[in-house]
């Protein structure tokens, strides 16, 4: 089991930067894959950035070059930094653990992240 607590959402203007975070209960180096989605309203969720199992990274294309995701082993958090951020990237992002390739998943409560035109 792992709680997840995501923070560093809020209001930016477009072409601004943030940086989210998202501290894990436990220690993150085994886990299976820990993602970045997010939803907007009246949207799915979909998947924004991920580490894989293999240890490599995914992006969804929307966000390609302009996000990264990172992690912190010693911390026990994931981060991912947002630059260049446009209207469209307006959601709520939620911060996501699957711990083993048939194991259970968690998410965190989510934090808004707001950008401006």
């Amino acid at each position: 089991q792992v709680q997840l607590v995501e923070s560093g959402g809020g209001l930016v203007q477009a072409g601004g930067s943030l940086r989210l975070s998202c501290a894990a209960s436990r220690s993150i180096f085994n886990i299976n894959t820990m993602s970045w989605y997010r939803q907007a309203p009246g949207k799915q969720r979909e998947l924004v950035a991920a580490f894989t199992s293999g240890g490599s990274t995914n992006y969804a294309d929307s966000v390609k070059g302009r996000f990264t995701i990172s992690r912190d082993n010693a911390k026990n958090t994931v981060y991912l930094q947002m630059n260049t951020l446009k209207p469209e990237d307006t959601a709520v992002y939620y911060c996501h653990a699957k711990l083993a390739i048939l194991g259970p998943t968690y998410w965190g409560q989510g934090t808004q992240v707001t950008v401006s035109s």
